[in-house]
C-alpha cells in the first residue's frame, strides 16, 4: 500500500494525522479556557467527558493518530538523514537560500521534546482523571475534579517552566508542520505557499497564546477569585 511503502505516501499519513491533531489541540483549547472563567463549568466538561464509552474511544482514536504521526515522523527523518547525509538540506537552501527554517532543521529535537511534555501531561491529567476513573482509583481528587488538578499541577513552579518550554516547542514545530501539511496535500500552489504560511503562523500562534495565557494564569495566580471553585 503506496501509504506505507512510499516516502510520498508517508508524508500524506503524517499531513492528514498532524491536521487532526491540531483540530484536537484546538477543542482542547477551548476547553482550558473555560478553566480562566469557571472551575464548575471546566468540571461539568471534565464529567462530560469522563470514562463514558464515547469519550473512552475518542481517546484511543486521538491516540492511535499521535502514535502514527510520531512513528511516521521517526520513520521520514531517519530516511532522509540516510539518503542526504550531511547535505540533506541541500535542496531547500538552493530553492530558498538563507531561508531554511530553525523548526525544519530541527524537528526531530522539537519532536523529542514534545514526546517528552506529553508523557508528562498525560501523567499530570490523563492518569489522574480518565485512567483513575476506569480503574477505580483516587489520587486525591475526585476524577472529574479537572479544575483541582489544574490548581494542583501549577502551582508547582517547575511544571510551569515544563509547561512554557513544550508549548514554545509545540508552537515552533506547528507553525511549519501547517504549511508543510498544506504542501504535501497538494493544497498549497505558488499563489497559496506564502498565504499558508501567513495563516499557519497567525492561528498557531493565537493557539499557543491562549493555552500559555492558562499555565501562566494559575502558575503566577493571576486570578485568585478562580481558587473558590477549586473545592
Amino acid at each position: 500500500m503506496w501509504l506505507i511503502n512510499s516516502s510520498i505516501g508517508r508524508k500524506v499519513v503524517m499531513s492528514v494525522t498532524g491536521i487532526a491533531l491540531i483540530l484536537f489541540l484546538t477543542f482542547h483549547c477551548a476547553m482550558n479556557i473555560v478553566a480562566l472563567f469557571s472551575g464548575e463549568a471546566y468540571n461539568m466538561i471534565c464529567e462530560l467527558l469522563g470514562a463514558n464509552w464515547y469519550a473512552v474511544v475518542a481517546t484511543l482514536g486521538l491516540a492511535a493518530l499521535a502514535v502514527i504521526h510520531i512513528v511516521y515522523a521517526f520513520i521520514l527523518t531517519a530516511q532522509n538523514r540516510q539518503a542526504r547525509g550531511d547535505n540533506r538540506y541541500a535542496i531547500a537552501t538552493e530553492v530558498n537560500p538563507g531561508k531554511v527554517e530553525w523548526a525544519s532543521k530541527n524537528m526531530l529535537v522539537l519532536g523529542i521534546i514534545i514526546l517528552l511534555g506529553l508523557l508528562l501531561h498525560l501523567f499530570n491529567f490523563w492518569y489522574n482523571m480518565m485512567f483513575a476513573e476506569i480503574v477505580g482509583f483516587s489520587s486525591g481528587h475526585l476524577p472529574s475534579d479537572g479544575f483541582a488538578f489544574i490548581i494542583d499541577t501549577f502551582s508547582n513552579p517547575v511544571f510551569v517552566v515544563l509547561y512554557v518550554i513544550w508549548l514554545c516547542a509545540i508552537w515552533f514545530h506547528l507553525t511549519h508542520g501547517f504549511w508543510s501539511a498544506m504542501q504535501t496535500l497538494g493544497i498549497s500552489g505558488k499563489t497559496w505557499f506564502c498565504r499558508w504560511k501567513v495563516i499557519g503562523f497567525i492561528y498557531v500562534t493565537l493557539l499557543m497564546l491562549a493555552f500559555l495565557v492558562v499555565v501562566l494564569a494559575f502558575g503566577l495566580k493571576c486570578a485568585p477569585s478562580l481558587y473558590s471553585f477549586g473545592g
